[in-house]
């Protein structure tokens, strides 16, 4: 698999209704302060984010639904995979794992499930799963281009 695959099945999402990104918009700083507080009572934190990275991942979840409005109000999928691969890469080389992506996901889901109306939640979630689902290949894919990056060749 590779990036050819990522975007191939993110060209698969629709684009989202004008009321489920108004809502999702409108909502965003509860959105972000909801799953600041969930993620900051986990015991288990400094092993995701690594030492002293709460600020930096309190940024994350803000940049997060700044990121993902900006998406469901003008949908590309190559915008989506490269920004995505990006914070990968940026973000595991300040110490957070690739467990955090997979933790923050589905806090994600859980939140947005219990802030957003059905017919919204129903209209974002594939977004959401589809990124939940791919994780292991923006690992392999950002774990290629560190690697690429570091090379003298």
């Amino acid at each position: 698999m590779d990036k050819k695959t990522l975007l191939t099945s993110a060209g698969n999402l629709k684009q989202v209704s004008a009321s489920a990104y108004s809502e999702y918009n409108i909502k965003g700083d509860q959105l972000v302060a909801k799953m600041n507080e969930l993620m900051l009572q986990r015991a288990d934190l400094h092993l995701l984010i690594g030492d002293g990275n709460e600020e930096m991942m309190k940024d994350n979840h803000a940049n997060h639904v700044r990121f993902i409005a900006s998406v469901l109000k003008n949908y590309h999928p190559e915008v989506l995979v490269d920004t995505i691969l990006w914070v990968f890469r940026a973000y595991r080389s300040h110490s957070f794992t690739t467990n955090y992506w997979a933790a923050q996901l589905n806090a994600w889901i859980i939140i947005l499930k219990e802030s957003l109306s059905v017919d919204t939640f129903n209209e974002i979630y594939p977004l959401y799963e589809w990124m939940q689902i791919n994780i292991p290949l923006f690992v392999k894919l950002s774990d290629q281009q560190l690697s690429a990056s570091n090379s003298l060749h």
